[in-house]
Order: C-alpha cells, then structure tokens, then sequence
C-alpha cells in the first residue's frame, strides 16, 4: 500500500499564486481526506481528480481555509448521488464558528426548504477520528487565538499542523515515529503564524529535517527558506509518506 501527501496549494493567505494551502492525503493513488477547502481548492482539486472529495477535514476557519465550502455545497446538493455523502471531520468547538462562517446565511438554497449541512455528512471530534479503518489524530495548535485551530496527524505517516505558531509540545507526541511533518512557515514569523528563526529556536534539527515547510507568502519566499537549508512543498507536489502504524492503544 502506497501513501503521498498531494500539496494543493501552499500559499499563505494572500499568496494566490501559490494557490491556498491545502493536501489531499492519498491511499495507493487515490483521495482519502481532503484537508481545508479555501477559495480555489475545489477548482484544483476537481482538476486532480475528476471529482468533489469523499471526505473533508477542516483545520481551522479562517476564509482562506473554508470559503469553498459554499461552492461544495451547491457541488453535492445537485448531484444526488453525492448529497449528504462526503464527510466532514472538524473539532467540535470550531463547529459554531463555522457555522457562522459558511452555514448561517439566510436561504441556502434561493428556492428554500434545504439546510446548509444536509449536502453534507458532519462528524464533529475531540481527540480525533476514524475514516476508512484509520485513526487520525486531532491537536491543539497555536494560531490567532487559542482553541481555534487544529492539526492533524496520522501515527507514523505524517503530521500537518495547520496554520500555527511552532507545537514542540504536539510534535513529541504525534511525531515522534519518523512522521513527515508538513509544517506552516514563512521568512519571518507574526503572533498567528511560524518563521525560520521559530524553527530553529523550538526545534531539532532531527526534526526539522523531516519538515516539508508551506504557507509561505510568496515564490521567492519559498526560495529562500530552500537557501536557508529547509525542504518546501511546492504546489501539486506530492510527497511520499511512511506507511501508517497500527492505531495507538487507546484510539477511539
């Protein structure tokens, strides 16, 4: 069995060229979980696969992250082959915050009588979730304000942190068994998001050289995190991940 982490795009949010940040995780080739839908996912994801995704988890609610959403809406409701099908996994106290955010405005449909989520098949977690006979892991991380985002993580195969400031405390404990890290980096970091000097004051370097770095802000950008000794994911790369490990004691 094969495993790849397909980069969608690896932008930050005003880096449209790089396409908005976004991996599907792949399964001997094919869309397992999809991870964030900003404003240009679906186009691209679409383009890759001929298909909306099965499966969807979202890492926090920023726009850039869930605008399309409301294109996915409309893509499964009038397809009645796919309404109410592709799961979505978020933690659960991001569930009223996306709510606001992509659930509430008036008339889902201008013809009345739908609601937002019934084209969708909502699964809200805490610690995580199975999908297709896998536990994925689900962390805090620190962007913008505490408790509004979370990575992801699947035992032995990969991390993804989402958009964060740097998580040593989570990465000892869900990338410790030579996972891939895909990890938020720019040039210089803020209060919301993590900078070459982040990394190299919070972490390893055994543990940044599994890195794949994205939500950089430009092309040039990603060139000099490369010329700074890191690997940078680049859009529509893929990257060959380990095979996952059997589901931790305790998963569930």
């Amino acid at each position: 069995m094969t495993w790849d982490l397909h980069f969608l795009g690896t932008g930050a949010a005003h880096a449209v060229e790089l396409g908005s940040s976004a991996v599907v995780v792949e399964r001997d080739g094919k869309p397992l979980l999809l991870v964030d839908c900003g404003p240009d996912t679906l186009d691209r994801y679409v383009a890759a696969y001929g298909t909306p995704p099965p499966a969807l988890y979202v890492t926090h609610v920023h726009m850039d992250h869930v605008a399309g959403m409301e294109r996915l809406f409309f893509r499964l409701w009038f397809d009645e082959a796919l309404r109410g099908r592709t799961r979505v996994y978020l933690h659960a106290a991001l569930l009223p915050w996306l709510q606001g955010r992509v659930a509430d405005y008036p008339g889902a449909l201008a013809e009345g009588g739908v609601n937002y989520w019934e084209a969708f098949h909502l699964l809200p977690c805490t610690r995580g979730f199975w999908h297709e006979g896998h536990w994925f892991d689900v962390f805090p991380t620190r962007h913008h304000v505490q408790g509004t985002s979370y990575g992801l993580a699947l035992r032995g195969s990969f991390v993804y942190t989402g958009d964060t400031r740097p998580v040593p405390e989570a990465l000892a404990l869900h990338g410790a068994a030579g996972e891939l890290i895909a990890h938020d980096c720019g040039v210089i970091g803020n209060p919301s998001h993590t900078g070459v000097d982040d990394l190299e004051r919070e972490y390893a370097p055994e543990v940044t050289a599994r890195m794949a770095l994205y939500h950089y802000g430009s092309a040039e950008d990603g060139e000099t995190l490369v010329s700074r000794g890191y690997r940078i994911a680049h859009p529509g790369e893929r990257l060959t991940l380990p095979e996952p490990e059997p589901p931790r004691p305790g998963a569930g």
